[in-house]
Order: C-alpha cells, then structure tokens, then sequence
C-alpha cells in the first residue's frame, strides 16, 4: 500500500544458511537504489515491508544465488498500458522506514513504470561499477568462509536452539545481568541469561553443523532416484565424490560406488540446505494474531523430498574418494536368476519401474502387482507390490533395456510365483486443466511425460458432456476442485483463471472455457466412477469427497458455541508450504513400494478423519499423520491438530474408486518419495484380482 514499485532490501526472515554477508550487501545495493528514485523524484518505492519478499527460499532463480555466494535481486512495479489513478489512502501517506518517500495520489502512465525501472537498473549498475572490486572480493570471502566453517566445527542458529537455550535458562533460573549496570541489559532494556549457556546449548557439540554426508550405494530403496538428487547438486556447482573403494567412517563401513559431499565448499549453504531441515519462526503480525504468509515454501529439503538416504558426518573425515566429473548416469542393472526364466521380477520401489510399466503395455506385454516377494527372493529385500512380468521375447527386451537405461534390477524366476497379484492393465488417463492454465496440472502434464505415462488434456466442457467413456482415470490436481462454500484457489481462483468471453479468444481455444460446478460437473464425473472408472484426486481437489458423500470429513475444524463445524483459525492451525511425515499402509496397492514413512508437502493442505462406518462403506486409510509433531521441516503452527488424521484415502464408490491424495505429492515435480501415489492410483484403480489357479 502506498507503494508503485518494490525494491530490496527484503523482510525477515532470512534463512540461516546462507553467510550473513549477502544480507548486508542486499541491503547496500537496495539502499542505492531507494537513494536514486529519491535523488530524481520518483516517489513510492517500498522495501521490506511493503511486500511478502523474503530471502528464506531455495528455489527461485533470484533465491538460489544467495546459497552460491552472489547478490540476487527482485524488483516489482506497477503499470498498465492504460493509464490509472492512484487512490488517495490515508494510511499510507505517513512515511516510514519501509515507504520514507510516500506517493501522492495522481494518473499513472505506463511511461512512468518504464523510466521507474530503468532508475533502478542504473543505480544497480552505477553501484557495481563504483564497488567492483568489493564485490568481486566478497564472492571470494564468502566462498572462503565457507570452505573454513566447514572444515571446523561450526553452528547455525536457528528458532530452535533459541527455544532450546531459553528452556534451559528457565530451569536453571538464570540470570546474567550484573546489578547496577543498564549497559549489561543490552538494547531495548533485554535480560541476558548466563553466558555458559552459550556453549553448553547454542553451541552443544551434538548440534554442530555436519562436516560432510554420506550416501551409501548399498541402501538406497531407489537409487536411481538417488542419482537424480545428486545429479541436481551437480548441476547448482556443488562438488560431489565418489568412493573407488571400501571405506569406514566412525565405525561403520561404506561399499565402492557410494557417494560423499562435503562441506568445506564454496557452496556450502547450498548443501546444507538441501540436506538439512528448514527450521522456519514463527511469524506473527502481533502476538496471539494472524501469521504472515511466506513467500514461498518454507520447508523443501529435497534429500527428503526425493526419499534419499543418508549418513550426517559431524567430525573431519576423508577415503578414497574422487570427484565426480559430470552428470552421472544411474548404474546399470542387474539380471539375475535362472537361464530359462518363467518371467521376472522387478522391484516396486524404484520410481522408473513405471517407466518399465508403460512400455511393457505400450508393447502390449502383461504385468502384475505382487503383494510380497515371492519365496525364491525372501532374502532379498525388495519391498511390497513387486512387479511380476511373464516372460516373452518383447518383455526380455524391455528388461534389457530397463537394466542398461533405468538402473533398474530384475530377478528371473522358473515359476510364476504363488502369491496374491493384481493384474494391471494399460490404463487410458484424462488430466483435468482449464482455460488460463492449473499450474499444478502443468507439472503433472510434465511428470507424466519423463515417466512416459499415455494422457490426455481434458477440459469442463469435455466432463459436462459427460465424454468420459474413453477414460479408465481422471487427475485433478490441486485447484481444480473449490470446495463448498470455499472462496479462494479451489476451483482454479489464483491460478490465472479469468474467463474471458468466447468471441475474445481463438476459435481453437474456446472449448477450454469453464469451471467445474456442482451442477453439471460433479453427476457427471460421480457417474464416471460408479461406472467402475478411478479418480486421483490431490490437494485442494479432495474436496470432491464431500460432493460424492464419501464416509470421511476435515480433521481441521473446531466446535463452535453454537455446535457449528468451522475450519480452525489460521491463529490455531497455518503450516505454509513444509515437510510433514506420515505413516504408509505400503501393503495397500496404492502405497506399494513406499516406505513405511515418508515426508509428504503440505500447503495449508486438507487432512481428514473417516466416519465410523467408513470401512464397511469401502473408504480406508492409506497415510496418516501419527503423532502431534509430524513437521520435519519447515514452519508448523497448531501441528498437533493433525495427530492421527488421514493424509492418503482410498473410497469404493459404486464399481469405481476414488483415491484421496490430500498433500501435494507431485508438488512442482520435486517430491520424488511421493510420486507413486499417484502412480500407483492410476494403476490400482483398473486393476483385478488375478486368477490364482492358473
């Protein structure tokens, strides 16, 4: 408010792994920016405050430049080909630290933003010519610090280790401030605490920062996956080693192939913020009020979002390492078993397993889920829901190829094993978007595209007709589907969704129009599936359970005095885009090959509770949230709403089922350990029982 362009500086808070160094150097360039637009009278630029920007996230082309030691910098203005008044409003003409030069209300041209901006870009690049040197040697301090603090012990600060000194101030009932001195109070008259709590808790040697990470070759349920982690450290300039040989490290050894990032790097931030947790404050307009919302996530550890396993190194280290060179491709698999095989049998744990799915049926070979392993592999440990592929001249080609390309293992049996499976089928996949464009349904279009799943783009018009026969599954992703009574993204509000008038548009582009109403588009789409067809439904489009009265309802509400249901106040319950932990049923196909716990990311998401007469209406839980503290990282306020709600649901309805996903399991195609609910509900939901007397 009061505001026509943003500028840095940005608001608090800052994330603490980055060196402090940048924010001072943000706010030099900021500061000479601000100083410009005052020196030529352009009035109205705001910082901090004036907007949500903040320095936390890892993950934006602006963001990531201060995990590497470099400056980055957003600017937003307003502006409009047709020209607009600036209203008048009283509150914002008072000036203050994060507005000082206030804008008079007046006609604002599209001139005005132009010479705004190139204000900006001059005064940027008249502070860079002035401190060139400055700048370029703080690269260098910056890397250096670095690579020292990650040679050394060292500590990052975070909300936590504060909460934790004051807990231990409290039972030590401690008290530093010598008597008779207002200096040793310290700025705006704060008590200080006794300073051996500084090394004893902020600086506790079992919280140091790691020294390196581990990640051992022989215990990752999904290496190839494991290689796509690495391969992005790679590809942000993180230096990553490969061990040539046997190694040990406190005790425990570790096999050739496996892989070490250490810390003492130039880009340390980077690494440690891609493995440890974010530790996001709590962020509070005033106490007891409203949170303010981050910009962006504020937990997105992608070692855990991609479900890899690994080793936390707190002391000095070092074996038979060399560094990896370039990308890494995934190690070739294995074939083993006997020479006439029957069929094979290949694990569901690896996400490219779907690769190998989708063409095996492409191929039209058959394959099958096993629920466990079967007894000629009872030594291996190969998770649940094995794949099961008979065996043909097309699908050893397909194996073959698998092994080479997708760093997949395949055993081969001499007898179809005799276990309970469920016969899949190739699978026809209809992915729900609109006129403007679901962003989330743009990264599942994308996802289905690097896991070669066959899809097609459908639109309301096509489910208000009710042109689904030639459809086994229908997706929508998150805000697709509004709520009842809901305002907000739901239902595609936020995601560009203005509906222009057909004569305004191409021809070619009018049958995208349209939402999905309870009216027309929820009979046609319950009708779908009691006709025996699957819906996937995620995030906010889980509301379809209350349209189609499946036995479960929000875990999210409270009573109110006039015994009314309402969601919690985001006073009680906020957790903004972090990583929470569920418990996996991974003996239900849907959670096949899934560990039996596993972050998901959760964006102020739905959670459930089912009805009592839920299981014997055919709804049942597959994930679930099962203590009061499921935040692995990230910021959760009122996280103990969540004990024991349901995350992952599946639902028969009529011949059909429908399949809850209320995280965001493919959010922005990160979160690799949770991609197989969705994979696995396209597949379960067609599936039969096979017939075991063959």
């Amino acid at each position: 408010p009061g505001a026509v362009i943003f500028m840095p500086p940005f608001r608090d808070p800052f994330n603490y792994h980055f060196d402090p160094l940048i924010m001072m150097e943000l706010d030099q360039v900021g500061s000479a920016m601000h100083a410009r637009m005052e020196a030529e009278d352009k009035p109205g630029a705001g910082m901090r405050s004036a907007a949500t920007y903040s320095t936390w996230y890892n993950g934006g082309l602006r963001t990531t430049t201060y995990f590497h030691n470099i400056i980055g910098l957003l600017t937003e203005i307003i502006g409009s080909p047709t020209p607009f008044d600036i209203p008048l409003v009283p509150g914002t003409q008072l000036p203050h630290g994060d507005l000082p030069f206030p804008i008079a209300p007046q006609k604002w041209h599209l001139r005005q933003s132009i010479e705004y901006s190139l204000t900006a870009n001059r005064a940027v690049l008249d502070f860079a010519s002035r401190y060139r040197e400055t700048l370029l040697y703080n690269i260098y301090r910056m890397g250096q610090n670095s690579i020292e603090r990650g040679d050394k012990d060292s500590w990052t600060i975070t909300p936590h280790r504060i909460e934790a000194l004051e807990a231990k101030a409290a039972e030590e009932k401690t008290d530093n401030q010598p008597a008779g001195n207002p200096a040793a109070a310290g700025f705006a008259g704060a008590r200080g605490v006794s300073a051996k709590l500084y090394g004893s808790v902020l600086h506790d040697p079992a919280a140091r920062d790691p020294r390196g990470y581990i990640i051992p070759a022989d215990s990752q349920p999904d290496l190839p996956t494991t290689i796509q982690f690495l391969n992005a450290l790679l590809k942000n300039g993180v230096t990553v080693e490969r061990a040539t040989a046997k190694f040990d490290v406190n005790g425990k050894s570790y096999p050739a192939g496996s892989y070490v990032v250490k810390c003492a790097q130039a880009f340390r931030p980077h690494v440690l913020d891609m493995f440890e947790p974010q530790d996001h404050p709590n962020d509070f307009k005033y106490p007891g009020g409203p949170p303010i919302p981050p910009y962006d996530a504020t937990g997105y550890t992608l070692a855990f979002q991609m479900g890899v396993k690994f080793d936390r190194v707190l002391d000095g280290f070092d074996g038979p390492f060399e560094p990896v060179g370039g990308l890494l491709n995934p190690p070739a698999g294995t074939i083993s078993g006997v020479a006439r095989a029957a069929g094979w049998v290949v694990s569901h744990r690896y996400n490219n397993s779907f690769i190998l799915m989708n063409r095996l049926f492409k191929e039209k070979c058959d394959v099958y889920w096993l629920k466990s392993a079967p007894t000629e592999l009872a030594n291996r440990d190969i998770g649940t829901g094995a794949l099961w592929i008979p065996a043909s001249a097309t699908a050893r080609g397909q194996i073959e190829r698998a092994a080479k390309e997708l760093g997949i293992n395949a055993y081969a049996l001499a007898k179809r094993p005799a276990r309970a499976e469920l016969k899949l089928k190739p699978v026809r996949i209809a992915l729900y978007d609109q006129y403007g464009g679901l962003m989330p349904s743009g990264w599942t279009r994308w996802l289905f595209e690097q896991f070669e799943f066959p899809f097609k783009v459908v639109y309301p018009q096509n489910l208000d007709a009710g042109e689904l026969k030639n459809f086994d599954v229908l997706v929508f992703t998150d805000g697709a589907i509004r709520a009842p009574g809901a305002s907000g993204r739901g239902g595609g509000e936020g995601f560009n969704s203005r509906q222009p008038k057909p004569e305004d548009i191409p021809a070619e582009y009018r049958g995208w129009l349209g939402r999905i109403t309870p009216e027309k588009t929820i009979p046609q789409i319950e009708q779908f599936v009691k006709g025996g067809g699957t819906v996937v439904a995620i995030g906010s489009s889980t509301s379809l359970a209350t349209y189609l009265q499946l036995p479960l309802s929000s875990a999210l509400t409270e009573r109110t005095k006039d015994a009314k249901e309402t969601p919690l106040p985001p006073e009680k319950f906020y957790i903004p885009g972090s990583l929470l932990t569920v418990a996996v049923d991974n003996t239900n196909p849907l959670g096949y090959g899934m560990p039996e716990n596993v972050d998901v990311f959760f964006d102020n998401s739905p959670s459930f509770k089912l009805n009592p007469n839920a299981s014997l209406k055919g709804t049942s839980a597959v994930a679930w949230y099962p203590n009061e503290t499921p935040l692995h990282s990230g910021w959760a306020w009122g996280q103990q709403y969540l004990k024991d709600s349901v995350a992952v649901a599946e639902s028969t309805l009529g011949s059909g089922k429908v399949f809850l996903l209320a995280p965001e399991v493919a959010f922005r195609g990160q979160p690799h350990a949770t991609f197989k609910f969705i994979f696995n509900g396209i597949y379960y939901g067609p599936a039969r029982a096979a017939d075991e007397r063959r």
